[in-house]
């Protein structure tokens, strides 16, 4: 296949992937409205967890039989994305309350596991070099789309709460149409036709795949916890209202910004390679998590730099940890591979979350946010023990 037509591929899995996960926090921007409408005074946390659930669900389950390797991963991420855009809808047109609501946001997050992690593992098929960049573009689409909520709700814009559901559910259906219909399987994809019980252990006994997988953890335990508590950080560095616009818009921007590293980063990667890129950005956005306790409050354009620098730095290890999952992956086991890494960093997600939320009971927020260098520490250790080992292995081998 010519590289013109993995380019345009690529180009169409971004803008699916996008619209896919666009489903993932449409819930979150209609929070004031429903939480208004079922009288409850905060769903922001239940909302997002009942989705991470759902997520970590079905990415375990997509990992035990091996779904992504055994059926063509486009017909997967099709079915998933109309799937997950039906549970989307049944919230608007079911009668609303909170157990229904979170039952249907769940469904959506364990469909979401036929859509982000299948997504990169169809990049894969299509680009055996190169796959830095193009998962740099891929991830860049779903970090745009987690920041998407600040967006809405910095412009006040006075949305029912039901079109913001239907414009999402019909979004990801459009991107499922389009990867089922324009985007064929890739040139190197190779199918694994049998269902192997013994697939997960064995994946677990690769060193390089160990090596890679303890960075992604290291990268996700901080990851979503920064996110999540970022307007709370911005509030204290502005000693403003966390609600007002001016913290919505420094939200949405502090995130999106990862978007672009994500996208720069795999360019980078195909220069210098995938591991530099990841340990770097790993290393710098663990010592913004020390740094955030010196950042003087005045003047305020000082710390606005540090966070979009930390917003940068956070989020561009992430496509090269899962390049180098993939990497160390045989072709026929990649989906299975991605997709079980996937499920097992957003379980650390929740773990890590709650961590942060029962510890400002005692600690001020940015605190508990200079904390999260546990994870980046603990990435980088584990990273480069997993790889010794391998290089170690590879020694002792006859030539």
């Amino acid at each position: 296949m010519s590289s013109g037509k993995a380019r345009s591929a690529l180009i169409l899995i971004v803008i699916a992937q996008f619209l896919g996960t666009s489903l993932w926090f449409a819930a979150n921007a209609a929070i004031p409205e429903i939480s208004q409408i079922l009288g409850q005074p905060e769903l922001t946390a239940p909302i997002t967890i009942a989705v991470q659930f759902g997520f970590i669900s079905g990415t375990l389950l997509f990992a035990i039989f091996s779904i992504p390797d055994r059926f063509s991963p486009r017909w997967v991420f099709m079915v998933s994305a109309i799937l997950a855009s039906f549970f989307n809808l049944f919230i608007v047109l079911i009668p609303l309350q909170l157990g229904v609501l979170l039952i249907c946001r769940f469904f959506v997050g364990f469909f979401l596991a036929g859509i982000y992690p299948v997504g990169m593992k169809i990049a894969a098929d299509y680009f055996e070099k190169g796959l830095g960049t193009a998962l740099g573009f891929l991830v860049g689409a779903l970090v745009l789309g987690t920041a998407f909520p600040h967006l809405i709700r910095g412009l006040e814009l006075q949305l029912s709460w039901e079109i913001l559901f239907w414009t999402t559910s019909a979004l990801a259906i459009i991107g499922g149409l389009i990867v089922g219909i324009f985007v064929p399987d890739g040139p190197f994809r190779k199918q694994n036709l049998k269902f192997e019980w013994s697939l997960i252990p064995n994946l677990s006994k690769i060193p390089a795949l160990k090596s890679a997988a303890s960075g992604y953890f290291g990268h996700m335990w901080e990851l979503y916890t920064f996110w999540a508590f970022i307007p709370g950080l911005i509030a204290w560095f502005s000693i403003q209202d966390i609600q007002s616009s001016q913290n919505a818009y420094l939200s949405f921007a502090v995130i999106a910004v990862g978007a672009i590293s994500c996208a720069v980063g795999g360019l980078i990667s195909s220069r210098i390679g995938s591991e530099k890129v990841a340990l770097t950005a790993l290393l710098g956005s663990g010592i913004c998590c020390i740094l955030v306790l010196i950042i003087p409050t005045e003047p305020h354009y000082f710390w606005i730099i540090f966070l979009l620098i930390w917003g940068m730095l956070v989020t561009a290890d992430s496509p090269q940890f899962s390049t180098l999952v993939a990497q160390a992956t045989p072709a026929q086991y990649k989906g299975t591979a991605l997709t079980l890494v996937n499920c097992l960093g957003f379980a650390l997600t929740i773990v890590s979350i709650q961590v942060g939320q029962l510890l400002l009971k005692w600690l001020s927020i940015e605190q508990m946010i200079s904390l999260l260098s546990i994870g980046p520490l603990f990435g980088l250790l584990l990273f480069k023990l997993f790889k010794k080992k391998k290089e170690a292995l590879s020694r002792s081998l006859p030539a």
